[in-house]
């Protein structure tokens, strides 16, 4: 029986479908743990075989590779080759190919394969994709359409992605998956401990382990207390930056008589832990970040991260461990033991739902300030309802200069404001081609439109624009040349009004020779 996609699922296929057929071959789709990135891209995989394609899925990790190709199997009845080790895809009658980037990326076996053997590939876990070894591969077959997958919603993070990829097919967020159920709720809770990692360096872009390892040492025991005194009746992982770190830490949880395991990369036993772990045979797993891509356990309702990090993918994948929804399961709590370090650049868990660094801090000091667990979700609210009061202070006086002016064209800024679209007024390039300057065309519409293009300083903005002109239009609200018109005489607001509401006033003006109707208060007008 096939597969019945979830709205954002099915709507994620269709859009990363609609930039490979308009021309733009390396797209990424952005999708929180949890939300089922594998069954998106096994459904676009299935429609690519449909056309008459090859297709290459690539992951970095053996666990992964088995996943992808179990699951693609569910979800399409489609069997995947296999290209890793002696297993080898060349000439396999099996569309589909889940490869170990380790094994294709050698020359002899790359070179084995014709340039235009795969027609699209599948990068799983995308911010590896800039690696030299994904980069051969990814050059071997540089006409394949591309898709990578990622959780990352960082703008740092994906202006490094946008350095390869051409643009984003999708993006749905954490705050959005929560909002709807598909994700559990996310409550975070401040443990006081002054732990100083001032003198940590960083090594290939993170905090270095050893010496993080090293600084972390001495609060072990105390930390243990703390989870075994409160914390014990949940359902734990912990990450930690060292095997002899998370050994010596489940040695403390268990003198303490909590129910702890810990598992490695050199555990044997590795598996029958994981099953027991989940069966209930113990309560909180230890893991030197081991666990944070290829195994779920949705059972999990507490993550505790003592592995601190400035890479806001890999502190996604270690929380996106305990979001995925289970039987009785009312909330992830994340316990953060870090709060009290000086490093600024640290993710916290205001990472994993906001993208604005003064809204992300305001949800930092509301946990700092609360001696209980506090609803994320609910802090980025308040968060954001004072940041945006702010900043419309802030730009009150630079509008009301750009309402008095005598040009005929709108401000781009002005008319973002005047829609109420947040997504223009802050803009930024993230990819490559978004950074080069309008083309003319582009120049030409929008100031046929009514924009002042002028204003207009790279052509990723004047896309957003064109695309915003276009969809109001097709909505029937008001254009920029009415906003223009009514907001000079004071009315605010225009841009959530329809065309024929702004029409209408602006006629009703001109029968009255261009002056305010008596008794009109402008300001607090509605149509």
């Amino acid at each position: 029986m096939a597969m019945t996609l979830r709205p954002y699922q099915a709507e994620a296929k269709d859009a990363i479908l609609q930039e490979w057929d308009q021309g733009r071959k390396r797209t990424l789709l952005v999708l929180p743990t949890g939300c089922g990135k594998t069954v998106v891209f096994s459904k676009v995989a299935e429609d690519r075989v449909n056309r008459g394609g090859r297709v290459l899925v690539m992951a970095h990790r053996g666990e992964l590779l088995d996943q992808a190709a179990d699951k693609i199997k569910q979800v399409t009845g489609i069997d995947c080759a296999y290209e890793k080790a002696s297993a080898s895809a060349l000439g396999s009658m099996l569309p589909i190919t889940v490869g170990s980037v380790q094994s294709l990326c050698q020359e002899r076996r790359l070179s084995q394969f014709p340039q235009n053997y795969y027609s699209s590939i599948i990068v799983d876990e995308a911010h590896h994709c800039l690696s030299d070894s994904y980069q051969r591969v990814l050059e071997h077959f540089a006409e394949a359409d591309v898709l990578g997958v990622t959780a990352t919603a960082d703008r740092a993070d994906k202006r490094n992605l946008g350095t390869f990829f051409d643009s984003q097919a999708y993006e749905y967020t954490m705050t959005q998956a929560i909002r709807e159920g598909y994700l559990c709720p996310i409550k975070a809770q401040m443990i006081p401990l002054k732990l100083d990692i001032s003198e940590v360096g960083v090594s290939n872009g993170d905090y270095n382990v050893g010496e993080i390892g090293h600084a972390l040492e001495p609060y072990l025991r105390q930390i243990a207390q703390e989870i075994a005194d409160h914390y014990s009746d949940r359902k734990t992982v912990v990450f930690l930056p060292l095997i002899h770190t998370s050994q010596t830490f489940c040695s403390l949880l268990q003198e303490m008589g909590v129910a702890a395991a810990e598992v490695n990369g050199n555990s044997t036993d590795r598996a029958e832990i994981l099953r027991d772990f989940e069966n209930g045979r113990y309560t909180v797993l230890c893991n030197s970040m081991l666990l944070t891509e290829g195994w779920d356990c949705p059972s999990v309702d507490c993550v505790v991260m003592l592995r601190p990090t400035k890479v806001r993918s890999l502190y996604q994948q270690a929380i996106g461990r305990g979001t995925r929804l289970f039987p009785g399961k009312t909330e992830l709590l994340i316990l953060d033991f870090l709060w009290l370090t000086e490093r600024h650049d640290l993710c916290r868990p205001s990472s994993l739902i906001s993208k604005d660094t003064n809204i992300a801090a305001r949800i930092d000091q509301q946990v700092m300030d609360t001696a209980e667990a506090v609803d994320i979700m609910e802090a980025e609210e308040t968060a954001e309802r004072d940041t945006l009061a702010e900043r419309e202070r802030a730009l009150a006086e630079q509008l009301a200069i750009m309402r008095n002016r005598t040009r005929k064209l709108v401000d781009p800024l002005q008319y973002a404001m005047s829609i109420a679209a947040e997504d223009l007024a802050n803009y930024e390039p993230t990819f490559v081609w978004e950074m080069g300057p309008p083309t003319q065309k582009q120049l030409q519409f929008l100031e046929k439109r009514g924009i002042f293009a002028d204003s207009v300083e790279n052509m990723g903005k004047a896309s957003l624009l064109i695309d915003r002109l276009i969809k109001r239009q097709d909505e029937g609200l008001s254009t920029p040349k009415q906003i223009r018109c009514l907001e000079r005489y004071g009315f605010r607001q225009v841009g959530t009004w329809t065309f024929d509401q702004a029409s209408s006033l602006i006629s009703r003006l001109a029968a009255n020779s261009w002056r305010i109707p008596f008794g009109m208060n402008v300001s607090a007008y509605t149509p």
